[in-house]
């Protein structure tokens, strides 16, 4: 497999990651028979069917990341995309759209762990050096604490290679399992020949909760589709039955225009084969025994904004990492405490409402879209990332811009009308991390 991305030598992969030394900590499990006790004193009380977002559930569960983080997932095989943007044929570029997209479920703990649910505010960035000297961003915003909405944005300028996202994940307890539907919808676009892809996906199921051994599994159809040429993935995962079945086991077809053309079979976490239905000739499609992902890099902490994800629940994630599960509690509440105070001073009046700062409201499925969404599409691709680094720091050494508190709609708006005082330029005044609100 061609790949578009440079080593990562062990220097520059302690800069980007500062937490690596817990890197292995949520594939491990910790629901001994005390701990299940704790989950089976909360949802006791439930019943089927009930609403689990505002349930407090012990730390021992939780992942060592926000879920803005953990959609980037889904965006660890670059080299895919950029695989499918060249692709010669639309059939060709679709059938390796949908390897990028089956490549990225693999990637997450191996142990049951559901990740930090963002507040209201709260933003996370990061980026990806490709072999070519380019690079791939990432963006994203919870636009939305109830019901929760993550919007997120990411491009690969030079290729011309966009997806825009939205998530609302609500949990609903089911007896013995729990399970995290996964709504909302994704667009991927390639510009250099018009198509955009939209992508729903899986829901997520945490089984044997009460009783028996902890195991996730992802459930249900998605859906990827290109209307333009007439191009639909519909794959199932597979949910295993209570005496029959398998692990997760995938089942899907590839069409065009109603006529099948590809069947896809296997493991998401395993093995995946495809089979043209045309030539009858079958070969294996990803091999996720064999695959790693490559982890987006993100900017020191020291570097990072109060609400930017990783410096917001970094006391949090520390505590995880060592299972101090006292402290992690500790802060967590904390963080819980201060949010829930917000709230009840801005329905009092006593501070303004919020505006989300770096995406803005549309009409829709996707509801916010990037503020400088017009800014980008007037702005020749090269220069594409350098923009978006001007309203938000992504690399190690940006800073963020005086009014950064403002929505970036806002400035975008100012622009249109003739004003300059929130253009960035290169001369602009910036302020460190330690200052941002």
């Amino acid at each position: 497999m061609r790949s578009f991305l440079k080593g990562h030598d062990k220097k520059s992969h302690s800069h980007h990651n500062e937490q690596e030394n817990y890197d292995n900590i949520d594939d491990v499990d910790e629901v001994d028979d005390g701990n299940r006790n704790i989950i089976l004193a909360i949802i006791t009380q439930l019943r089927p069917g009930a609403d689990l977002s505002r349930i407090t559930l012990p730390t021992f569960i939780l992942e060592r990341k926000s879920m803005l983080e953990r959609i980037t997932n889904l965006m660890q095989h670059p080299q895919e995309l950029i695989r499918a943007a060249e692709a010669s044929t639309p059939e060709a570029r679709f059938v390796e759209v949908v390897r990028w997209y089956m490549a990225g479920w693999h990637i997450a703990p191996k142990a049951v762990k559901k990740p930090l649910n963002p507040i209201l505010g709260e933003y996370f960035s990061c980026w990806w050096d490709l072999e070519d000297g380019t690079q791939a961003y990432y963006v994203a915003e919870q636009t939305s604490h109830h019901p929760p909405k993550s919007s997120y944005f990411y491009i690969i300028p030079e290729h011309g290679i966009r997806a825009d996202g939205l998530l609302l994940p609500y949990s609903r307890f089911l007896g013995n399992s729990a399970a995290s539907i996964m709504e909302g919808i994704g667009y991927l676009m390639f510009e250099n020949h018009d198509e955009a892809y939209s992508i729903t996906q899986p829901n997520i199921y945490a089984r044997n909760i009460l009783l028996g051994s902890l195991k996730l599994e992802m459930g249900d159809h998605a859906i990827v589709e290109c209307k333009k040429t007439g191009m639909k993935l519909d794959i199932e995962f597979k949910v295993k039955g209570f005496i029959s079945g398998t692990w997760h086991a995938v089942e899907g077809t590839i069409t065009k225009n109603g006529q099948t053309l590809y069947e896809i079979t296997g493991k998401w976490n395993e093995v995946l084969n495809i089979k043209d239905l045309r030539t009858g000739k079958s070969e294996v499609f990803f091999d996720a025994t064999k695959d790693r992902g490559v982890p987006p890099k993100v900017r020191p902490i020291s570097e990072q904004g109060e609400h930017e994800s990783r410096r917001l629940w970094r006391h949090v994630t520390d505590a995880l990492g060592n299972r101090d599960h006292n402290t992690a509690t500790t802060e967590k509440a904390k963080i819980e405490d201060e949010q829930r105070a917000l709230r009840s001073e801005r329905s009092h009046g006593i501070i303004p409402e919020h505006h989300d700062r770096l995406f803005k409201p549309i009409d829709g499925n996707l509801q916010y879209i990037i503020g400088i969404d017009e800014l980008l599409k007037k702005t020749p691709p090269e220069k594409r990332g350098e923009l978006l680094r001007k309203y938000v720091p992504i690399l190690p050494g940006d800073k963020f811009p005086e009014d950064f508190s403002k929505p970036v709609s806002e400035k975008v708006a100012n622009l249109a009308s003739g004003s300059t005082s929130s253009e960035p330029a290169e001369d602009d005044e910036f302020v460190d991390a330690e200052e941002t609100i």
